[in-house]
């Protein structure tokens, strides 16, 4: 048996990701469909695999060449396109006098290819063509023989069955003598020939298979989740051939969507990043390379059972739904909040113990071109993503201020250069404030904490992180909580390797308030551009701390911000 795989399409109903990638290169659980339809083949007893090619062909040429199978896989490139039946044709010389198999490249199945191709053998008509029952898609109608009638969704005065054509099939070589030559033309066109001269194509009806043609986003996406969904499961917990449920988790700030899926008393977290859009390093491509490079270094995060960079999906173990959030929360509600003796305290101090361990681990044999958008938290970046940041989305976009960066720029350039020049450096999360910090209890009152969300990290300072966690308006942590946490985590850093206190606490000063900055322009973003409106329901503590932050320094720095202050903005 040869095959050929049709893979020349333009993939129109996939755009805009088929801009940069050929949709037989797609991913399933990082597979490319192409890479699992040749080892479908040979496992099939195919002999050689010829692959026809046109938008992008560059791509597929070089991923062949990167290969090497056991069979014969060749390519054909087509300058201009010839649609399926033209595909059949232009390959004529490839073939010999055994029936052959043409197989669509966007399809994902399980049907036992080297069963249908025995079928065929079996009956005397010159085309086999595999159906399903698709409902979305059933136009094409059979007989109680099996015999196919019409593709066009006709309608009959007799009983007949109205399947969807998978887009695999066994061909005699005949078939060649309905398709012209050296011009586009439908495959489909050619059995409507054969079929109006009298000819007859046998349906192989696919019953218990999974099929499913993925030429759109939703399709593509969807069988990548259950494909890599099951393959998780097994490997994980043994678990086969069971279905999941699957619980859609609330959002964060950011575009991801996230699931819990559940066999039984086991489940996992998936997370849906998108499907990339260009060939550069994507927010997945940092999620699971720092992710992994953490979790090897012993810092504690979820562990990542499986990820496809190419559909954004990522899955992960399930550290339930107890943020530190949470336990400040409960604390307000059960004791002084929070005094230096205090379990919600104790807890704090824990994380610490993490970041400092994550800052100095983090960095043993970091690679920055895992990093995403930017390698290290730098002035270029302070200037952009957090002052620039806050003037466009909170001072112009959410209060509606005339204000523009270069009204504050020589104030901005300040806390850029002296951010990074009192900056305590190692590996740095960048939002470690604490919803991205997850407690899972023990038996008594013991837990551990684990990080999350972890894709943004880099090279940067310890304070900025430490920043993050203290002055997080989800929790407020009264000023005298934050001085003790603040003296804690030097004397924690300093037990590793020393660091000048008073070094470190000018460095925490002019990174808190980046951060400060930051959080104010991510609320104005997210509630106005974004309609995330619960994300207001903590600009006033935002302001508020900033308020408190710039009165630390001495009177001639920030004068502008300050002044902005006194106009008023802080009491909206």
């Amino acid at each position: 048996m040869k095959a050929l795989i049709l893979a020349a399409g333009l993939g129109t109903r996939l755009l805009p990701f088929t801009e940069h990638t050929p949709k037989p290169l797609f991913t399933i659980g990082g597979c490319p469909l192409l890479d699992i339809l040749i080892c479908r083949l040979k496992n099939a007893g195919c002999e050689a695999v010829i692959i026809n090619t046109h938008h992008l062909h560059e791509k597929m040429e070089s991923f062949i060449a990167g290969r090497n199978y056991e069979i014969p896989v060749s390519l054909r490139h087509e300058p201009e396109i010839l649609g399926t039946g033209g595909a059949i044709r232009n390959v004529a010389d490839f073939w010999d006098a055994r029936a052959f198999m043409v197989i669509n490249s966007d399809i994902f199945t399980n049907t036992d290819l080297r069963k249908v191709y025995d079928f065929h053998l079996m009956h005397p008509h010159p085309a086999t063509l595999v159906l399903h029952d698709f409902p979305e898609l059933n136009t094409v109608a059979a007989d109680a023989d099996g015999l196919i009638l019409d593709f066009r969704n006709s309608d009959f005065q007799f009983p007949v069955s109205k399947l969807t054509f998978t887009g695999i099939q066994v061909l005699d070589p005949e078939i060649l003598n309905f398709i012209p030559r050296g011009i586009f033309s439908d495959s489909i066109a050619a059995y409507e020939k054969l079929l109006s001269g009298g000819g007859k194509i046998k349906a192989f009806v696919s019953e218990g298979d999974d099929w499913n043609d993925l030429g759109t986003p939703k399709r593509y996406k969807q069988t990548a989740l259950e494909k890599m969904a099951e393959k998780v499961f097994d490997s994980e917990f043994g678990i086969r051939n069971s279905e999941f449920g699957i619980t859609p988790l609330k959002g964060d700030g950011s575009d991801r969507k996230w699931y819990r899926l559940r066999v039984g008393n086991h489940s996992i977290i998936a997370a849906d990043h998108g499907i990339r859009e260009n060939d550069g390093t994507s927010e997945t491509d940092a999620f699971v390379n720092i992710g992994c490079h953490l979790h090897r270094k012993g810092v504690p995060v979820p562990e990542i059972y499986l990820a496809d960079t190419f559909s954004g999906l990522v899955f992960l173990e399930d550290l339930g739904d107890t943020h530190l959030r949470n336990l400040a929360r409960e604390a307000r509600n059960t004791e002084e909040f929070p005094v230096p003796s205090s379990q919600l305290i104790s807890h704090y101090k824990s994380v610490i113990d993490i970041l400092v361990q994550m800052s100095v681990l983090g960095a043993e044999d970091f690679d920055i071109t895992w990093t995403y958008q930017s390698e290290y938290y730098d002035r270029e970046l302070i200037l952009e993503k957090e002052c620039r940041y806050f003037v466009e989305a909170f001072l112009r976009g959410y209060l509606g201020r005339d204000f523009c960066f270069e009204d504050f720029e020589d104030e901005f350039i300040t806390l850029a250069d002296r951010a990074v020049a009192f900056s305590v450096n190692g590996f740095m999360h960048r939002d470690m404030q604490s919803q991205n910090i997850m407690f899972s209890p023990h038996s008594g009152n013991s837990g551990e904490f684990r990080l999350i969300d972890f894709q943004g990290g880099r090279m940067g300072p310890i304070q900025y992180d430490l920043a993050s966690l203290l002055i997080d308006p989800y929790v407020d942590l009264p000023l005298p909580a934050q001085e003790h946490l603040l003296t804690y985590c030097i004397e924690k850093r300093s037990s590793v390797s020393y660091v000048d206190p008073e070094k470190f606490r000018i460095g925490y000063e002019y990174c808190a308030l980046s951060r400060n900055l930051q959080m104010l322009g991510a609320f104005g973003y997210l509630s106005r551009v974004r309609g995330k409106t619960w994300f207001e329901e903590y600009i006033p503590a935002a302001l508020k701390t900033l308020r408190y932050r710039l009165s630390l320094f001495d009177d001639t720095l920030f004068s502008k911000l300050r002044r902005i202050e006194i106009d008023g903005f802080a009491e909206e």
